[in-house]
């Protein structure tokens, strides 16, 4: 059976027709989002299972954003050949198919292939659900409809490490895969009732392959040769090779853009100064929600020696919060210029990175707790504002390229985030490192230190007092441990703060988003 139009279906359910709807995609794009983030928490035991690096490991949330980044710019074209029904049902198809593939896993490279291919979903149901929402409430009460949307966006990842944590700890990491297909499953069943078919019953647009083709060769170039940096050396001709890949698709893709008739990327959209402003933005906000999330999970179970449990629980306060400010955000949204909300929420969360500057292997878990309050609070007003902001300035036939493009900025930004800090953090830790071992040279400190720790070994009875050798090994093994960890929380550290630059950096694209005072006889 045909589904019907949207205005079909709010005929036949009602003034409660946008809440039905509204929750039918939230499944989907809950879902979606807990799992960008959720396998963070199950870094540390799936890189012992399969014995990863961390520059390997961190591929498990760029080839998910990666993929979702490129996916994004097709979801205008399948709502327009079918209809949001057909489209929603057939990614939440192809997130299950990748989920049950990652729980059964037999290697990293099939993980990273399961990520691939729930990202690629992913990348469809978001936009999806943004438009289907925007399109069902009112002008008046569309910033309401974004605080809603928010919920699925920067909510899950708040609340998904705690599951995650849950579920690694009480079973394994396999089982983090499985959380998301019951609702996936709701969802589809949901679909049929409550989501409108094709719109118009003319002839279906061109898809834009060469274009898909070029922008997606020009992310997975450029985040490989990103990924590749730091172990083959940023001179390499590997990486040097995916750098200038990655420009000439890139340069590709414009060119391509300009001239067809079907651009899988309106960039007519980027004439407007707003947009282009909102976009910067959507882009940092990525960064900052995807990095931080990759950062805080890793830092508490690496240095603090948390549990996946207890790393995930120190989120939980972070996500209750924010179920009070997303419906505030979003109301206020309607009431006041978009960018003041944005300009403070992007703030709050620089701040809050600053805050976790301070931390180390002692930070009471309720300070860090609080911390990670602060940025999330500025997370859920940023969100709804930057989406209303960025739409109320686009005309209705480019609600869905600009949903596409907002959402592939800031997954663009999620995706470059996640390895950039990466990178940051292990060259900082092992810039640390060498620091700390110089500074244990020249002098009879680190020879001083060694007996020290040595004396006390012996006097706790952990060493044997009369092998000289044995007492002298077992101090410095220990004391390499000590420089090691001290590395490690100050490479951390020079992450954190490393996004409260580039947050306070974004208050600047922020202010232009502001609308211009209209001038007497003048435009506007």
């Amino acid at each position: 059976m045909r589904p019907a139009t949207a205005e079909g279906l709010a005929e036949r359910h009602g003034p409660a027709y946008r809440w039905y709807v509204t929750g039918t995609v939230m499944l989907g794009c809950i879902s979606m989002v807990l799992s960008a983030t959720i396998v963070n928490v199950a870094l540390p035991d799936i890189m012992g299972e399969f014995g990863m690096g961390q520059d390997k490991a961190q591929w498990l949330s760029t080839a998910f954003l990666a993929a979702m980044t490129a996916t994004m710019l097709t979801t205008a074209w399948m709502l327009a050949v079918f209809g949001a029904c057909a489209s929603y049902i057939g990614a939440l198809v192809l997130f299950i198919s990748g989920a049950l593939l990652g729980a059964v896993s037999p290697d990293d490279d099939v993980l990273i292939l399961a990520r691939t291919l729930q990202g690629a979903a992913a990348g469809v149901v978001q936009p999806l659900s943004m438009v289907v929402i925007f399109r069902s409430f009112p002008p008046a009460r569309r910033g309401t409809a974004m605080g809603i949307f928010g919920v699925g966006v920067i909510l899950a990842p708040a609340l998904g490490p705690a599951l995650g944590g849950f579920m690694i700890d009480e079973y394994s990491w396999r089982a983090v895969f499985t959380l998301a297909v019951p609702p996936c499953l709701a969802g589809i069943l949901l679909a049929p009732i409550f989501l409108p078919g094709r719109e118009g019953s003319g002839p279906a647009p061109a898809f834009d392959g060469p274009g898909f083709v070029l922008i997606s060769a020009a992310i997975a170039a450029f985040l490989t040769a990103l990924g590749g940096g730091q172990r083959l050396g940023w001179d390499s001709a590997f990486v040097e090779g995916g750098f200038g890949l990655a420009l000439a698709c890139g340069a590709a893709f414009v060119r391509r853009e300009l001239r067809t008739a079907h651009p899988i990327l309106a960039l007519g959209l980027y004439r407007n100064p707003r947009f282009v402003a909102a976009s910067v933005v959507a882009f940092i906000l990525g960064l900052g929600l995807y990095g931080s999330t990759y950062l805080v999970p890793l830092f508490v179970q690496t240095v603090q020696g948390y549990t996946a449990t207890a790393s995930g629980l120190l989120l939980m306060p972070a996500g209750m919060v924010l179920g009070v400010v997303f419906p505030l955000a979003g109301r206020l949204s309607d009431r006041v210029a978009p960018h003041w909300l944005i300009l403070t929420g992007l703030l709050l969360f620089g701040v809050s990175s600053l805050l976790m500057v301070d931390a180390d292997t002692s930070t009471d878990f309720w300070v860090f707790a609080g911390w990670v309050v602060v940025g999330r609070v500025g997370l859920g007003f940023i969100l709804p504002s930057l989406n209303v902001g960025a739409l109320r300035v686009l005309d209705h036939a480019l609600l869905s390229q600009g949903a596409g493009a907002i959402n592939f900025m800031r997954q663009l930004g999620g995706a470059v985030g996640v390895s950039v800090l990466a990178i940051w953090l292990e060259r900082q830790t092992t810039r640390d490192a060498a620091a700390l071992n110089d500074l244990q040279t020249g002098g009879h400190a680190a020879a001083d230190t060694l007996d020290q720790i040595a004396l006390l070994l012996g006097q706790a009875g952990l060493v044997d007092n009369i092998n000289t050798a044995v007492r002298t090994d077992e101090a410095y093994r220990y004391f390499s441990s000590m420089i090691s960890a001290q590395a490690s929380v100050l490479g951390f550290r020079e992450s954190f703060l490393l996004v409260a630059l580039i947050f306070f950096a974004a208050l600047i694209p922020a202010w232009f988003m502001r609308a211009r005072r209209q001038r007497p006889g003048g435009p506007t």
